[in-house]
Formats: C-alpha cells, structure tokens, sequence
C-alpha cells in the first residue's frame, strides 16, 4: 500500500524537523512548506493527502490559507489539520469554523499527532481516482492509462491523457487557461498560457471519433469548458 503524503506548513525549520521525523517513522511521506505561497504550489502539484498547517505564518496566515482551500472546488476536500501555539478556545472554533478538520495545540507528543492524522484520514476515506471517467461512449480509464470511445482505442500524448483527466473529473463548468495551467502543468511550471490552445487543438483532434470532440468547448472571455449537457443540446 503506497504510503500517504503529508504536506507540512510552519515557518520554524526546527518544528518541521520534529514533524518530519514523527511522521516517516509511521511511514508517511513528507513534503515541507515554510510558507503559504511555498505550500500552494506543493499542492497543485503533489496533491497531498492532508495538510498540517501551522496558524502563525509569514505574510498570509494558516487561517486565511485554510480558507481559501476550503473556498477553491479543487482543494476543498483536502483534510487540514491545525497546529498552533494559542490554546484559547475562541482560536479553536476559528480554525474548524474555516473548515479545518482537526486541530492541535502544540507542545503535544508524535503519538498524539500520529493518533489525530489516522483519524481524520480515516474520517476523510479514500480518493477514488481509479474509477473510470466517462462522458458518452468516451471512456478513460486511470489505471490501465487507456482512453476508447466505442471500445475502440485513441491515442494522445502525455499531457492530453492528463488534460481529459481533468475534464471528466471536472464538468460542466469553465475554466480559465490560467487555471488549466495550475492544475494540469502544475504550479511551479512556467508555460505560456496559449500552450493551453495547442494542448486543447491535440486533445479535440484525438476525440474527433464519434464526434466527442464537441464536449470540449471554447468559452468566449474566460477558457474553456467541457460539458456532454451543453453538447446534447446543440
């Protein structure tokens, strides 16, 4: 069983190498982040299991960061873990009132720790991604990295297979190509926003069987969309 990854945002070095080490010795993976701009980028493009975030950090605080995953569709189920040194009730309530799932008043023990991550983990049960993602007789299947429409076989490159990932996993709403940047190249790659067009042209081409390529629709002023509603309806 592939071990969980745990992104771990503090501004203290010394507190993330205490949280590091309590954490690969339950077998957890760890990234680290000593910032919000540091660990938003991690996770568009690591995806994390859950996030233990620290209230006090440089520039935006744990708090704000929380509340804007919680906002963000992409991010909002996103287990979150509060760490902090303020133990005052009020302070408690406005951590999970963000949306934060649990929350931790430090100084506390590794077990502890480990305890409450095993639980909300368990709370926020497994991402399915290995179910097929369907839209007509288009069918991607993540596990054997195949895409057929009628049972037959399209081929696509690399980074069409992950730009229809995102479609199907994500329909019926428009999305910027600013945004299609951010969640299928990733957060810390630099490529130009028109790179987006091309990928889009690849991908219509490869889905022109059955006319599929009608799914994926030019939003005029803000992207693109995919949509199989909007496409019936024509």
């Amino acid at each position: 069983m592939q071990s969980k990854t745990i992104l771990i945002v503090d501004d203290e070095s010394a507190v993330r190498d205490m949280l590091r080490v309590a954490l690969e010795m339950a077998d957890y993976r760890c990234l680290e982040a000593e910032n919000a701009q540091e660990a938003h980028a991690l996770i568009i493009d690591e995806k994390p299991d859950l996030i233990l975030l620290d209230w006090m950090l440089p520039d935006v605080s744990g708090v704000e960061l929380a509340r804007r995953l919680k906002r963000d569709e992409l991010t909002s189920a996103l287990p979150i873990i509060m760490l902090t040194a303020k133990g005052e009730e009020d302070h408690k309530i406005k951590g999970l009132e963000t949306g934060a799932d649990d929350y931790i008043t430090k100084p506390f023990s590794p077990r502890e720790l480990v305890a409450r991550l095993k639980a909300v983990l368990r709370r926020a049960g497994p991402s399915t991604p290995e179910e097929p993602l369907t839209a007509g007789q288009l069918v991607l299947d993540p596990i054997s990295h195949r895409v057929t429409i009628n049972g037959k076989s399209v081929d696509m490159g690399p980074t069409e297979f992950r730009l229809l990932t995102f479609f199907l996993s994500h329909q019926e709403r428009a999305y910027s190509r600013s945004q299609l940047l951010d969640h299928v190249w990733g957060g810390n790659v630099y490529v130009e926003e028109r790179t987006v067009d091309v990928h889009i042209r690849r991908l219509r081409k490869a889905l022109a069987v059955g006319g599929h390529d009608r799914y994926i629709q030019t939003v005029r002023g803000t992207g693109y969309r995919f949509s199989v509603q909007t496409a019936e309806k024509v």
